[in-house]
């Protein structure tokens, strides 16, 4: 564990940014982070430095993702196609399988030292769902988890109506987090009519628009969430 806790967060919202900008930019966060604590394993505790924490928010234009473990064949357009949606495409090193981020959708990275919070990937997962599922509740749209299957979904009990509304990938490497959550808020579904989502071929997916019937403002979305997880997570926010 780090000798010194450090809570304190900094929320950075870049808006509406490319995929490898915000890839780039949380990567050179997250090594960061990773060359503090390789530097603090050869030093007394007393001379050890504090390690940073971010959760960064933001839009992507339309992209789709594979991660590290999923498969090709779950994007059902032919990538030199892509051009014809206005959509690009990368293989992150996230885990999970194959997603899409869009405007109107939230998309979390938090950038975290879980060693200044608690060490267990598991509760971490939680969490970010939690924090979907108390803003949803505020919309009195009410949302669960389907057991074995990361996310949050609506109807999670009914293997017919069950569609995700909040899909999952992170990636960690000494405690220290990457990559995240993405929310569907204004999404344009349509999208996921090209990919089979995160591989599942049984379940749909849904935003906040579709199941409420109306465009929700997306700053007061932002803002619910943001504060859901520094609650969690007993976050101080810097």
């Amino acid at each position: 564990m780090n000798s010194v806790i450090n809570r304190k967060t900094q929320f950075i919202n870049l808006g509406l940014t490319d995929y490898q900008q915000a890839w780039d930019y949380q990567a050179s966060l997250f090594s960061t982070i990773l060359d503090v604590k390789k530097e603090n394993r050869d030093l007394p505790a007393e001379q050890q430095k504090p390690t940073s924490n971010y959760l960064i928010f933001c839009e992507h234009p339309h992209v789709y993702t594979l991660g590290k473990s999923g498969d090709e064949n779950n994007l059902k357009i032919p990538k030199e196609k892509l051009h014809t949606i206005q959509a690009s495409y990368y293989h992150s090193n996230r885990g999970g399988d194959i997603t899409y981020h869009g405007p109107g959708q939230i998309v979390g990275y938090p950038v975290i030292d879980l060693e200044n919070f608690f060490t267990d990937i598991h509760q971490y997962m939680r969490f970010l769902e939690e924090s979907i599922i108390r803003t949803l509740h505020e919309y009195n749209i009410e949302a669960g988890r389907i057991p074995g299957l990361t996310g949050v979904w609506l109807d999670p009990e009914n293997d017919v109506r069950a569609r995700k509304i909040c899909a999952l990938g992170v990636k960690t490497s000494r405690w220290v987090t990457m990559h995240g959550f993405a929310f569907n808020v204004n999404t344009d579904l349509n999208y996921f009519d090209y990919i089979i989502p995160c591989g599942i071929q049984d379940k749909s997916v849904t935003s906040m628009k579709k199941e409420l019937g109306y465009e929700v403002d997306f700053k007061s979305v932002e803002e619910k969430v943001r504060k859901h997880i520094g609650d969690l997570f007993n976050m101080e926010w810097i």
